[in-house]
C-alpha cells in the first residue's frame, strides 16, 4: 500500500535550521509535499536542486514570501491554499526569525519594528489567513520558539521595546520570543480540539546565523549546551511525531532534549490577558497595518 503524501506549509525554511530539517525529511521514505516561503525563490530554488532529492516521491513549491511586509504573507497563503486544494495541511510550521534589534523604523510604515514583524504577527497572521483550512485538516502548528522566551522578566516593557525605533537596551530577540510564544498559547486555546500547538525549543544552535550584525545576542561557538544545525533540526522534527501529550493543556513547550518543560519555567506567558493583547485579530491587523481595501 502507497504511503499517504504529507503536506507542509512552512516559513523559515530555505536556511538555517529550517533548510536542514526539509533536507532531513527529503531523505526520508515518507513522501512529503513542501509549500515555502522564501524571499528570493530562485535562489532557494537552485538551492533545493542541488540536494537532487527524488521528486517522484516529494514534492517542493516555493512562493515569494517577504515576512516584513505583511502583504506578501496575504499573497503567499492564498497561493498555499490554492496549492493544497481539496488535500489537507498535515504540519504548519512557523520557523522564520531574524536577530536585529529595534534601531530602525517600522516597515512600510508600521509603528512595530522589523524584528516584532518577522517573528510574531506576519506569522501569526498567517494562521488566520490559513484557519479554516488547518480546522479542517486537523492540523498540526509547530511552533519554533526558544528558550529566550524565558529571558523576559517584565512584560511591561514589550510594548516600548518592540516599536519601530525603540533603541532599547534590552534583547529585542528575547521579547519578539516571549510574544511569539503568548500567541502560541492563544492559538492553543482557540483551536482546542481541532489542531495541536507544539511549541519547541531547537537549543543553543550558534551556525544559524541569526546573531549576524547584533550585538545584542552573544551564542558562543563553544558553549556546553551548543547544538549543531542537524540537531537543532531533529529537535524540531520531535515536534512533529511526538504525540505524548502532557494532560495539562498550557504545558505546549517542548524542550531541546526532549522534554515537555515544566509551566513555571515560562509561567509569564500562561497569563491570558496578555495572551490576548498580543494576539490580534485579522481584521485588526489588517487595519493597524493598512491591508484594508
Amino acid at each position: 500500500m502507497a504511503t499517504i503524501t504529507k503536506t507542509i506549509v512552512a516559513t523559515g525554511a530555505t536556511s538555517g535550521l529550517g533548510f536542514e530539517l526539509v533536507k532531513q525529511l527529503l531523505a526520508q521514505t515518507q513522501p512529503y509535499k513542501f509549500i515555502l516561503g522564501a524571499r528570493d525563490t530562485k535562489t532557494a530554488q537552485a538551492t533545493f536542486d542541488r540536494l537532487k532529492y527524488d521528486n517522484n516521491k516529494h514534492s517542493l513549491t516555493i512562493f515569494p514570501l517577504e515576512l516584513s511586509n505583511l502583504k506578501t504573507v496575504k499573497t503567499f497563503s492564498q497561493q498555499a491554499l490554492e496549492n493544497v486544494g481539496q488535500d489537507k495541511i498535515d504540519y504548519l510550521v512557523l520557523n522564520a526569525a531574524i536577530g536585529n534589534n529595534s534601531e530602525q523604523p517600522g516597515p512600510h510604515g508600521s509603528k512595530w519594528s522589523e524584528p516584532y514583524i518577522v517573528n510574531h504577527l506576519s506569522q501569526h497572521y498567517l494562521v488566520h489567513l490559513l484557519r479554516e483550512k488547518l480546522e479542517t485538516s486537523k492540523s498540526r502548528i509547530v511552533v519554533v520558539s526558544s528558550g529566550a522566551a524565558c529571558l523576559v522578566k517584565d512584560p511591561k516593557f514589550l510594548e516600548d521595546d518592540l516599536r519601530g525605533g525603540s533603541k532599547t537596551e534590552r534583547t529585542v530577540y528575547d521579547a519578539t520570543k516571549f510574544v511569539q510564544l503568548l500567541g502560541a498559547h492563544w492559538w492553543r486555546r482557540q483551536l482546542q480540539g481541532k489542531c495541536h500547538v507544539v511549541a519547541v525549543s531547537p537549543g543553543l544552535v550558534p551556525g544559524t546565523g541569526i546573531i549576524r550584525g547584533n550585538d545584542q545576542l552573544k551564542f558562543p561557538i563553544n558553549h556546553p549546551d551548543a547544538k549543531s544545525v542537524p540537531e537543532g533540526a531533529q529537535s524540531i522534527y520531535r515536534a512533529f511525531i511526538r504525540d505524548d501529550f502532557p494532560e495539562d493543556p498550557d504545558q505546549i513547550f517542548l524542550t531541546s532534549w526532549g522534554e515537555w518543560w515544566p509551566k513555571d519555567v515560562y509561567r509569564l506567558t500562561l497569563d491570558k490577558d496578555l495572551q490576548d493583547k498580543w494576539s490580534p485579530s485579522k481584521d485588526e491587523i489588517e487595519k493597524e497595518e493598512g491591508l484594508t481595501a
